[in-house]
């Protein structure tokens, strides 16, 4: 008989809510492959930035605004790095993420964020020194020739002569800057993730409107069409609100360097709901890649299980 120590199956509990709350942010996060292609020629890049954070405070502040109240004396003071949180790991991603799609395909750009786990482990080691097996740089290692392949579209040459699509390396910048987003999520405030959302997601929309004029100084601006609306309500509700709420629970409960990996998912959603909905193809090496990421998946949770997130 089994004795199980006092407390586990409340860890385990927790752990799956960690894990489910994870699940669907990768699945919303892959969504958001399918409509960054959709609104291609509906709005313009840095007006979808606007709009989705926007409708984001919009949503908070009709449903909860008790929780930022509440939560206001505690983020007051770390009002400088939030703002610098919500510009960095929500707007500037988002816009890098929306000028990408006009580059390459969906399919691309969710194989390629399997980058962002990696960078998630490597700033958790720099910044926190999280301890880190051997096993996880592997797994690391086999998820990175995943996204070179994807990137050289299968093609030795071309990773060796440095041609990578624009959209790909836009969609590697945007990675970067998330990862950078997750990372800073182990140093926020005291608070509900209600209200730290709501403070971040406010920075992002004040962050974006320099990006919308720009856009507009540059004579890119195009207002959004009904289909354009439409797809812009969808990224609000599911990759801007729902998704990122769900990741900072992630993240509190199981740390950012655990909760990154779980990111890695986004390519497998995202390959099948591009396949499924655009209609892309999915080529031979786009299997190889995908079949690299998994295998840097498995291999980075088991090399995790005994290492604090």
């Amino acid at each position: 008989m089994t004795v199980r120590a006092p407390g586990a199956d409340a860890r385990a509990r927790t752990a799956a809510h960690a894990y489910l709350c994870l699940t669907f942010t990768s699945i919303c996060f892959g969504a958001n492959t399918t409509f960054a292609k959709l609104v291609v020629g509906e709005v313009s890049p840095m007006m979808v930035v606007a709009l989705r954070w926007l409708l984001v405070v919009a949503l908070l502040l009709a449903f909860n605004r008790k929780a930022l109240v509440r939560d206001w004396p505690n983020l007051k003071p770390h009002l400088g790095f939030l703002f610098l949180m919500g510009a960095l790991g929500f707007a500037a991603f988002n816009g890098l993420f929306y000028i990408a799609a006009h580059h390459t395909a969906a399919v691309n750009m969710g194989i390629i964020q399997a980058v962002l786990p990696v960078f998630v482990l490597v700033g958790a080691l720099l910044v926190y020194r999280t301890p880190t097996r051997g096993l996880q740089w592997v797994g690391a290692g086999v998820t990175l020739a995943g996204v070179a392949v994807v990137v050289s579209g299968g093609d030795v040459e071309r990773v060796l002569r440095l041609r990578f699509n624009a959209g790909d390396l836009l969609v590697m910048l945007a990675a970067l800057l998330y990862a950078g987003y997750t990372v800073g999520l182990r140093r926020r405030p005291a608070s509900t993730a209600l209200g730290l959302f709501t403070v971040l997601a406010a920075s992002a929309f004040l962050a974006s409107l320099p990006m919308v004029a720009a856009e507009a100084w540059l004579g890119e601006f195009q207002a959004p069409t009904l289909r354009g609306w439409a797809v812009v309500a969808l990224v609000a509700l599911f990759p801007s609100f729902l998704a990122q709420l769900l990741f900072i629970r992630g993240v509190e409960i199981i740390g950012p360097g655990r909760a990154g990996i779980f990111l890695n998912l986004v390519p497998v959603f995202a390959a099948v709901i591009a396949v499924a909905y655009l209609g892309e193809r999915f080529h031979v090496y786009h299997g190889l890649a995908l079949a690299l990421v998994l295998g840097g998946i498995w291999l980075a949770e088991r090399g995790a299980d005994t290492t604090p997130g």
